[in-house]
């Protein structure tokens, strides 16, 4: 019994960790001039990484540049290979079975174009169905959802040279879904969008994550990563720094919290003046209003719940700390 639980749970493991990094590594050789002499310099794109992603995750990967997320992805997609570590996509080792793995992968790397820079992006679309050898069915009802989704009706006809960068964008998105790949690969999907579009686009994502697709997003847009992701993997310097929820990601920076609270008409006496002092906290006279600057290693509710049974409480407001600022600090580090 015990021999079937442990097998059952090394499937579980299987089954759920369906891109497993481990100890990661590539470097790069640059040279340069130092005294007139010519200077070899080893550059550690990653530092021995490991991290996990769950089959049907929808992944933001992001990091400053020059911080390994290209590498990764690279590496991850089969386009390179690591100098040592190991990375397994469901079955595959991508680098060792390319061509098996990449008829399960859709990927869109930003300024690099899958489309035929003269052709009409219709004729790309078909183009990809030889290649992939999609079924003619699969091909006609991945093509009808792609154009309808991507809004890619108007476009269709047109050379890839003459599309505006948002329209490119919205093509390589389709042509990178043209053969229904399991894992998307996506480097600044939304670069170039006008509102409506990049709304459309997102929302194109979300649906695909919830039919089960696994996603690997890596943007400098934030905004994107909030609305899209369920977890976030950053990256500094070649090493992993946090893997996990939006939620847990301000317990590893120092940036506080800010609570204020606005009181009732004579609400404040000389009996609650304790509180004020006990938490350094700050008093508008004019605006009856409280603020106090939360530490990130003490609990706000803890220090909420005192103020409210000391003080008659009209509004009371919770402001974390900003996405964009946490990010900034866990690059610092």
């Amino acid at each position: 019994m015990e021999r079937k639980n442990t097998e059952v749970a090394e499937l579980e493991e299987v089954y759920m960790s369906y891109i497993t990094v481990e100890n990661l590594e590539k470097n790069y050789i640059v040279y340069g001039k130092k005294f007139l002499k010519r200077e070899k310099k080893i550059i550690k794109a990653l530092d021995k990484i490991n991290f996990k992603v769950e089959k049907g995750e929808f992944l933001g990967y992001i990091g400053p540049n020059g911080a390994g997320k290209s590498t990764t992805i690279k590496i991850i997609s089969g386009i390179m290979t690591p100098d040592s570590g190991e990375v397994k996509v469901g079955e595959y080792i991508p680098y060792k079975q390319r061509k098996k793995y990449v008829k399960n992968i859709g990927v869109v790397f930003g300024q690099k174009t899958q489309m035929w820079w003269d052709l009409p992006v219709i004729d790309t679309y078909n183009l990809l169905k030889g290649i992939y050898k999609i079924d003619e069915k699969k091909y006609k009802n991945n093509l009808s959802y792609i154009i309808e989704k991507l809004n890619l009706k108007e476009i269709l006809t047109q050379p890839v040279r003459q599309l505006s960068l948002g329209q490119r964008m919205r093509a390589e998105i389709g042509a990178s879904m043209i053969h229904d790949p399991e894992i998307l690969f996506l480097d600044e999907p939304t670069i170039g969008l006008d509102i409506v579009t990049k709304h459309k686009v997102l929302n194109f994502l979300k649906e695909l994550n919830e039919k089960g697709k696994t996603i690997f997003l890596t943007t400098h847009d934030l905004d994107d990563i909030e609305v899209l992701c369920k977890e976030i993997l950053i990256i500094n310097k070649g090493t992993v720094v946090y893997k996990g929820t939006m939620k847990g990601l301000n317990t590893i920076t120092k940036i506080p919290t800010i609570l204020k609270i606005s009181l009732k008409e004579n609400s404040m006496n000389s009996s609650n003046d304790f509180l004020i002092k006990k938490y350094n906290a700050v008093y508008d006279q004019e605006a009856n209003r409280i603020e106090i600057i939360v530490d990130a290693d003490k609990k706000t509710a803890d220090i909420a719940k005192e103020f409210f049974q000391h003080f008659d409480i009209e509004d009371f407001k919770v402001e974390d700390p900003d996405i964009e600022d946490i990010i900034k600090n866990i690059y610092e580090i």
